[in-house]
């Protein structure tokens, strides 16, 4: 897996600038969901580039995995199946024939969990994307209310990738996702900011949106952190998964 350092040193790098968004419609409670990434200059190659972060959203009903290439390509989630507490993920590129930026990002892909799969024992992620792959634990969290498989109530939520790192779960227009404007954090709390265009035109759809913001590596207390979202219509609060 990741070296969170490494992670949460690429996400706070451009943790104040917009998003680079690949964007996808989805109808409410779709496996397919709209992910962002955020940018890294590809002057920096490493083999850890390769390995896989991942959390739990939505309850317990979805899961997000954050894996390194193109900020203007990120993967879908294609399949997931699963036996027992042990979940097979595969990720796509969503279009073999797009012209993709030579950066190297971490990207958040968000999917569903199975019907079956217990949020609140261990879960071992099992992705593959392309020559990739790896296994993501995640711990169980006895306090996780969404059983996967069940309606999600279209309430945003947010679970740790690194030190400092996190993915934002978010419901609106997949063809307007969230634009990060600017973020702020210390102690256990933090805040960011999203741009919000009155002028814009979006989607009618209601599709979940991944989101990564990053406060930077030991720069806050991840246990009982809470987030502040402020514009595009999402102000309000969110308890963050882990710790």
């Amino acid at each position: 897996m990741t070296s969170p350092q490494r992670l949460a040193t690429a996400l706070s790098a451009l943790a104040a600038t917009a998003l680079l968004i690949a964007g996808c419609t989805a109808t409410p409670g779709s496996a397919t969901p709209t992910s962002t990434a955020t940018t890294q200059p590809s002057s920096s190659p490493d083999d850890d580039f390769g390995d896989i972060e991942g959390t739990l959203l939505d309850g317990g009903r979805m899961f997000a995995v954050v894996t390194w290439g193109s900020s203007t390509c990120v993967p879908a989630v294609d399949t997931v199946t699963a036996e027992g507490q042990t979940v097979t993920v595969t990720l796509v590129d969503t279009d073999a024939d797009a012209v993709c930026t030579k950066d190297m990002a971490p990207r958040a892909s968000a999917g569903m969990l199975p019907e079956g799969v217990d949020p609140t024992q261990d879960i071992t992620l099992n992705v593959t994307y392309g020559d990739v792959v790896d296994d993501v634990d995640l711990d169980g969290d006895p306090a996780l209310a969404g059983a996967a498989g069940t309606p999600t109530d279209y309430q945003p939520s947010a679970g740790w990738v690194g030190d400092g790192g996190l993915v934002l779960l978010t419901w609106g227009s997949s063809g307007c996702p969230p634009v990060i404007e600017s973020v702020q954090g210390a102690g256990n709390a933090g805040t960011v900011t999203f741009s919000t265009d009155p002028d814009q035109i979006c989607t009618m759809d209601m599709a979940p949106r991944a989101t990564l913001i990053s406060f930077g590596d030991d720069a806050v207390e991840e246990d009982g952190f809470t987030l502040t979202l402020v514009g595009d219509n999402l102000d309000g609060t969110v308890a963050v998964m882990g710790d």
